[in-house]
């Protein structure tokens, strides 16, 4: 049986242009074998930053609730008018919430603004390469197809 791809698994990638799913998993590869010849320090160093990378869902969920906020607070203490901005994010949000998509996606994914499924790509990868898993059967094989 065929494994799915990323883009099968993950609605953000499977919304995302085929284009931006391709730098970004590019840009992974790069990494990747950039801390291939990196001490264990600095993959170490790597991999907590990665734990720490904001994937694209929640900087859609603190942008979307910034903006509703605002837009209330504004409705309430300046004009009502401004409760239009709640009005037009929330709906966004909930579309992304149904379909993946919404409409400051592609330019939040053109920023390079990633999935947790593309971040942790990276981080397993890496830990891979700092030998977390030689113990797994198989796992030389992957380090090594990594590095090709």
């Amino acid at each position: 049986m065929e494994q799915p791809t990323l883009s099968e698994t993950d609605r953000v990638r499977a919304h995302s242009s085929e284009a931006v799913n391709n730098e970004i998993d590019e840009s992974i590869q790069r990494t990747v074998l950039a801390y291939a010849s990196k001490s264990r320090r600095a993959i170490s160093s790597r991999i907590e930053m990665l734990e720490r990378e904001w994937d694209v869902e929640r900087t859609l969920e603190i942008n979307a609730s910034t903006l509703a906020f605002t837009g209330l607070l504004l409705g309430v203490t300046v004009n009502h008018k401004w409760l239009v901005l709640p009005g037009i994010v929330l709906p966004f949000l909930f579309q992304h919430a149904l379909q993946g998509w919404c409409p400051p996606l592609p330019v939040l994914r053109n920023l390079g603004v990633r999935t947790r499924q593309e971040i942790d790509v990276e981080k397993y990868a890496l830990k891979a390469l700092r030998g977390d898993f030689e113990n797994v059967q198989g796992a030389r094989a992957a380090v090594e197809a990594a590095r090709v």
